[in-house]
C-alpha cells in the first residue's frame, strides 16, 4: 500500500505556489459566500479569470516576442543561407554572431520567449493542483464535510473500512497507506484529511456505497451529500461527477427527461473543451516562414500535427476526469482566447519600429549600466573573428608544407619498377627538356 493524498499538495517547488493560489481561491469564495452564492464550479471560473489576468503582462511579452520573431526571420534566414552546410569553426563562429547581431538590431533576447514560458507554467501547474483538490485550499467547503468525517471515524473499525472502500471505488490509483496509522491524537489531522479527500472524489455512485459501509450514518450522509451537491452543482450537473459516468448513469436510469437533458449537458462538457482548444489554437500568431535548410518545415510540420492532436487529447480526456476539471480547461481556454484577440487587435494597430528602437534603447541602457559600451562588442566581435582567420591561414600554411613534405618522401623511397618510380622517371625527364629549350 503506498500513500494518500494529503489535503494539501506538499512538493518542494510547485507546494508553495499552489498555497498561494488557494489562498486567492479561498478568497473568492468567501466573498461570494458572504453575498449567498456558495458554488466551487462559479468560483473556478472567477478564479480562472483572475489568475490570467495577473499572467496578461506574461502574455504580452511572449507575444510581443513572437511578433517580432516573424519579422525577424526574413534576416535570420539569409543568415542560415549563407552559411548553409558550412560546419568550421570559423563559419560557425562567424554565423552565431550575426545571428546575435539580429537579435541585437530588433532588441530582444534570443531567450526571452522561454522565460516568459518557465515563469508560466509552475503557475498553471500549481492552479491544476489546487482544481483536483479544492477543500484543501478552500475552507468552506472543508467544513461542509467535517461532521460526516468526524461521524466516520467515530466508527469501529473505520480505517479498514475506508481502505476498502478506496480500492473497491478506485477513487485514488494508490492504495491508502494513511488509514493504517494508528488513530490517536498526533494523527487524527492525517487520518481526518485522508477521509475529506475521499469524500471530495466520491462520484454520486460512491455515496450510495459510503452508505452501505457506514450504514448507522445514512443520515449524515445525506445531509452532508445535500450540502456538496450544492456546492458542487454546475446547472445540472456534480463537478465531482466524470462526463462518461453522468452518460452511462443516464443510460441505465432510461433516459427520462431530466437525466437526458443531464447527458447531453455531461456531453457537451468534453465537446466545448475540444472547440475552445481549437479557437485558441486558430487565434495564434501564424508561424514564421520556413528556412532555407528545411529544418523550419519539420518544425512547423511538427507543431501543426501538435495542434490537431492536442484538441482531440482534450476530448478524449475531458470524459474520464471529474467536470470541475472540465470546467477549469473550458474557462481557460476562453480567457486565453478573449486575451488573444485583443492582443492581436492591438499588436495590428501598433508600429513595430517603434517597439524595436524602445527595445534597443532598453539594451543600450542595460549595457551602459553594466558598463559596456556598443563599440566595446562590436570590436570584440571583430577582433574574435580576425583571430579566427589568421589561426586557419595560419593552419593551412602548415598543411601545405607537411604536404610537400609527404609528396618528396614518397618520391625517394617510390620501388624499382613500380608506378611510382615510372612516374617520377617521366617527370624527371620533361623537367631535363624544358631547362635544355
Amino acid at each position: 500500500m503506498s500513500e494518500m493524498l494529503l489535503t494539501a499538495y506538499d512538493g518542494a517547488f510547485l507546494g508553495p505556489i499552489a498555497k498561494l493560489l488557494g489562498l486567492i481561491m479561498n478568497g473568492i469564495y468567501h466573498v461570494m459566500a458572504m453575498i449567498g452564492i456558495e458554488n466551487v464550479g462559479l468560483t473556478i471560473i472567477i478564479f480562472t479569470i483572475v489568475i490570467y489576468a495577473f499572467m496578461l503582462p506574461l502574455t504580452y511579452k511572449q507575444q510581443k516576442f513572437s511578433k517580432l520573431s516573424q519579422k525577424m526571420q526574413p534576416e535570420l534566414q539569409a543568415i542560415q543561407k549563407k552559411y548553409q552546410g558550412k560546419k568550421d569553426q570559423t563559419s560557425v563562429m562567424a554565423m552565431q554572431e550575426e545571428t546575435q547581431a539580429v537579435y541585437q538590431k530588433y532588441g530582444v533576447s534570443m531567450m526571452g520567449n522561454c522565460v516568459q514560458m518557465l515563469i508560466q507554467m509552475p503557475i498553471l501547474l500549481a492552479l491544476y493542483r489546487v482544481f483536483m483538490n479544492v477543500p484543501a485550499y478552500v475552507m468552506g467547503v472543508k467544513e461542509n464535510f467535517s461532521e460526516l468525517v468526524n461521524g466516520i471515524m467515530a466508527a469501529d473499525g473505520f480505517q479498514e473500512k475506508m481502505i476498502s472502500l478506496v480500492e473497491d471505488l478506485r477513487v485514488f490509483t494508490q492504495p491508502a497507506a494513511n488509514f493504517t496509522l494508528e488513530n490517536t491524537a498526533e494523527n487524527h489531522t492525517t487520518l481526518f484529511n485522508g477521509v475529506v479527500d475521499v469524500l471530495n472524489k466520491l462520484t454520486t455512485s460512491g455515496w450510495e456505497s459510503l452508505k452501505e459501509v457506514f450504514p448507522s450514518l445514512t443520515d449524515t450522509i445525506t445531509s452532508t451529500f445535500d450540502k456538496i451537491s450544492h456546492v458542487n452543482s454546475f446547472g445540472p450537473l456534480n463537478i465531482s461527477d466524470t462526463p462518461w459516468g453522468i452518460i452511462k448513469s443516464g443510460f441505465s436510469s432510461g433516459f427520462e427527461t431530466y437525466a437526458l437533458i443531464t447527458v447531453i449537458v455531461a456531453f457537451l462538457v468534453p465537446v466545448i473543451s475540444y472547440l475552445t482548444q481549437v479557437l485558441n489554437i486558430k487565434l495564434m500568431p501564424a508561424a514564421p516562414n520556413a528556412s532555407a535548410n528545411g529544418e523550419k518545415d519539420a518544425m512547423a510540420n511538427q507543431m501543426k500535427m501538435m495542434n490537431n492532436i492536442m484538441p482531440l487529447f482534450s476530448l478524449v480526456l475531458c470524459f474520464t476526469v471529474p467536470v470541475g476539471l472540465g470546467i477549469y480547461w473550458i474557462a481557460s481556454a476562453l480567457v486565453r482566447g478573449v486575451q488573444q484577440y485583443l492582443l492581436n487587435k492591438h499588436f495590428d494597430k501598433i508600429d513595430l519600429e517603434d517597439i524595436i528602437k524602445k527595445n534597443q534603447e532598453k539594451v543600450k541602457k542595460k549595457r551602459e549600466k553594466m558598463g559596456i559600451a556598443e563599440n566595446q562588442i562590436s570590436n570584440a566581435a571583430r577582433m574574435n573573428t580576425r583571430r579566427m582567420e589568421e589561426k586557419k591561414q595560419t593552419q593551412t600554411s602548415a598543411e601545405k608544407e607537411l604536404l610537400l613534405e609527404k609528396a618528396a618522401a614518397a618520391k625517394s623511397n617510390a620501388k624499382p619498377g613500380s608506378m611510382a618510380a615510372k612516374a617520377n622517371m617521366v617527370k624527371d625527364f620533361n623537367e631535363r627538356n624544358n631547362k635544355k629549350n
